[in-house]
This record gives structure tokens, sequence and C-alpha cells, in this order.
């Protein structure tokens, strides 16, 4: 697409955001706006609204524009120039379309998409659905997730790299081998970014020649996910080795309760996110909560505040 930089959309740290609930099931602005407020301050790049941390697939259609025009108007406010990508996956092309639609009116950055959910597709049905999202004439980001949708194989990548309307790459796959292949195709295209969503390997990706990381675990700690990827820019190894093993010492909340019900209750003990959560989702038990503040207290200082 013309004129976009798909690196510069990518680089630093983007969070991919929770969804502040003001009851089971409904968006708030108002509810976000907290959240928002310390994330900005801790130096956040861009947000990434109704991924699998924004509990994005459980959410209606109807209930998504409300939501993104209010959140990206309040973080455009806030950093001048963050950047604010919205999350379109669906089973079908059609759905995909329908809620990319409702976010137009936020004026996103960028549409992320991962490929269809559900059914098992070819590769060229795969491609076609992509072709008919970048023909809305928002720059897309290619979501691989491969616990939920579609895998992206290394022959996908080859071709949506070179896609007209295709940006950039988040992948949260896990797999290094893929990752690699991604950067290489990634790079025989001027402009086309790669950020990393598997967090353990966010460091390791960045080595490699990430532009970016999308770490679900910046709801939390996002101060410590910005100094992990300034500390490797500036190249300082051992506060970017530092900053890696404080979040994966955070994410050791998923063994508590894993997923977004665990992060939306250590965000609503500490006054920035009520605990709400889409059906079928369930909050945190108060023994769950209990255990999660044990396993946290020793991080107080290095996790979000309002």
């Amino acid at each position: 697409m013309g004129g976009i930089d798909g690196r510069a959309l990518l680089a630093g740290v983007t969070v991919p955001l929770v969804t502040p609930m003001d009851r089971p099931g409904r968006p708030s602005v108002p509810a976000a706006h907290a959240l928002l407020g310390a994330l900005a301050t801790a130096g956040a790049h861009g947000l990434m609204l109704f991924g699998s941390n924004g509990e994005g697939p459980l959410l209606p259609t109807g209930l998504l524009t409300a939501f993104a025009t209010g959140v990206a108007a309040r973080w455009r406010e806030l950093t001048g120039h963050g950047t604010v990508l919205v999350n379109v996956t669906a089973p079908g092309t059609a759905e995909a379309l329908a809620r990319a639609e409702a976010v137009l009116p936020a004026a996103p950055d960028a549409l992320v998409l991962s490929p269809p959910v559900y059914f098992h597709h070819r590769h060229d049905e795969i491609v076609a659905h992509y072709a008919a999202l970048a023909g809305l004439g928002v720059p897309v980001v290619v979501y691989n997730a491969p616990r939920y949708s579609n895998p992206l194989t290394p022959a996908l990548l080859d071709e949506l790299t070179s896609l007209d309307g295709l940006v950039g790459i988040k992948d949260s796959s896990g797999d290094p081998a893929l990752f690699g292949h991604a950067l290489a195709a990634a790079r025989r295209r001027d402009g086309f970014g790669v950020s990393q969503g598997a967090e353990r390997q966010a460091l390791d990706a960045l080595r490699l020649g990430a532009d970016g990381v999308v770490p679900g675990v910046a709801n939390l700690a996002p101060a410590a996910a910005v100094e992990l990827f300034r500390a490797h820019v500036e190249g300082r190894p051992d506060e970017a080795r530092r900053a890696q093993r404080l979040l994966d010492r955070v994410m050791e909340l998923h063994t508590v309760r894993p997923g977004v019900p665990a992060v939306k209750a250590v965000l609503a003990a500490r006054g920035l996110c009520p605990p709400h959560l889409a059906a079928p989702f369930t909050p945190c038990s108060p023994a769950e909560r209990q255990a999660l503040a044990e396993l946290l207290a020793p991080l107080d200082a290095h996790l979000i505040r309002a």
C-alpha cells in the first residue's frame, strides 16, 4: 500500500489491549481510561484491539464500533503519534469484512487479520481471504496465531508478503524456524514489518531482526516491555535480558489461571480495569485472586500502576 511503512507501524511495543467492560460482555471506553493512561505513561508505542487478549472473537460485531472509536481517540490524545491496530479475525470472509467495516470509523492505522478460523482452508482460499480485506483500502497486518486459526505455512508467507495492501506480519506461533522464514520473506519487500507475539521469545525475535513486539504481558508490565525493546535498540544486552526475565516471571500468572481472566483480575486489583469478561469466560475465584496476589507480590514495583 503506497506510502505505508509497515516497519515503522510495528516498531516498538504494541500492547494487545484487554477490553475493559462495565458489565460482562459490554466493552466500555470510560472503563478503559485509567489503563490507557498508565500504558501511555509507561511508553507503549501502540495498541492492538480485539485480539485474543482483547476477547475479540467473543464480542458481537455490533459492539466493536463505539469501543474502537473511543479508545483510538483517547490513545491518540495521550500519545500524539501512537498507533492503533484492530483485529477483525473471523471464521469467514463476509464476517471479517463486516467487522472491518464496523471499526473503520476509528480510522485504524491497520487492520489485523488471521487466516480464517474453524474450517481448514486451501492455500488459494486463504490468499483470497486476505485479498478481500486488502481491497478495503486500509493497510492489513497478517496475524499468525495457529492455536486459533489455519496456520500460515512458509509458502503462504511467501505469497502474502508480496500481496498488495498487506504491510506486515505479527507471528505468535512460537516456531523459531517459521519466524525466521517470515523475516526472510518480509525483507524481500521494502517497508514490510515484522512483529513477535510469542512473549518468551521477544528478545530472541528482536535479535533476529523483528521490528517490534506485541506481548500480552505488556498489559501488566508495560515498562519492562518498553525497556526490553529500548535496551535492545540501544545496545544494552544485559538490561534487555533482565527485562525478558522479568516478563517471563510475570507470565507465571498463567499457571494460576490461564489467559485473560488472570490478567483482568490483576488489573482489577490495581484499580485499572473491571474484572468483567465476555461469556463463556468467568472471573477468577477468590482463591485464584489470592494466589495471583501472592505470586506477583515480589514483582509489585515492576507492575503497571494508576
